[in-house]
């Protein structure tokens, strides 16, 4: 796979890198990037494949984290995943010193549910719908500058890159090779208070935000930040 994409804040040796979810890119890190390079960070946000302004793939998992690996400075001293790139982070080799998974159960994928047809139709409506007008009506506690990012990637988001490994056989570490921290939005989709206990007995620390959006830092930007803090010395 080609190298992947990236948008860099800050400089020096001290790297965060920073990976998003589906249908997102870098730029979902416009505020976080240059927030981790106030505090001294040369934050990288990737581009991942089929997204933003990188390449298209029919790959698995494995070969993502691998692309991404290769696109980014080995052993950072952070990394952080929001949801599809938190499985990305997962399955990689990066082996940053502490790691953060955003809104992730991190459980192992249990193979597609979904024929390849079903899942074009799920992806497309899906780009289709995420326009600014419409999440301006979903997402009224998002900046205008978080709707137009989110838009730009949805139009930018490349349906079989998605389609090919939502039915590839993807693994899951689901025990932590380094500290991490999962933050979750309160109540999530995602990560159920079960879940969320599971993780703790295998090594994580949780922490939850409140009346958070799935992308927490949108809706709740200077919590997040917060939640974030003590983790980012």
């Amino acid at each position: 796979m080609d190298s992947l994409r990236t948008t860099t804040w800050g400089e020096g040796d001290r790297v965060a890198v920073l990976l998003h979810g589906m249908m997102g890119s870098a730029q979902q890190f416009w505020r976080l990037g240059p927030a981790l390079a106030a505090r001294g960070y040369r934050a990288i946000a990737v581009d991942l494949p089929g997204h933003g302004n990188s390449p298209t793939a029919d790959a698995d998992l494995a070969e993502w984290a691998a692309a991404v690996t290769d696109s980014v400075p080995t052993n950072p001293e952070l990394a952080l995943g929001h949801s599809l790139g938190g499985a990305v982070l997962a399955a990689s080799q990066l082996r940053p010193s502490r790691a953060v998974y955003v809104d992730i159960p991190l459980t192992a994928a249990a193979g597609p549910t979904r024929t390849a047809a079903e899942l074009t139709a799920k992806f497309t409506a899906a780009q289709a719908a995420r326009t600014v007008e419409a999440l301006r009506r979903t997402k009224p506690a998002w900046s205008d500058t978080d709707r137009e990012v989110e838009a730009a990637a949805a139009r930018q988001f490349d349906v079989p890159t998605a389609v090919a490994l939502e039915l590839a056989d993807n693994r899951a570490v689901q025990t932590p090779h380094v500290p991490s921290l999962v933050i979750h939005a309160d109540p999530s989709r995602y990560v159920s208070a079960n879940r969320a206990a599971e993780l703790r007995s295998l090594g994580f620390q949780v922490r939850a935000i409140p009346g958070a959006d799935h992308c927490p830092w949108y809706s709740h930007f200077d919590q997040f930040l917060s939640t974030l803090s003590d983790w980012v010395l």
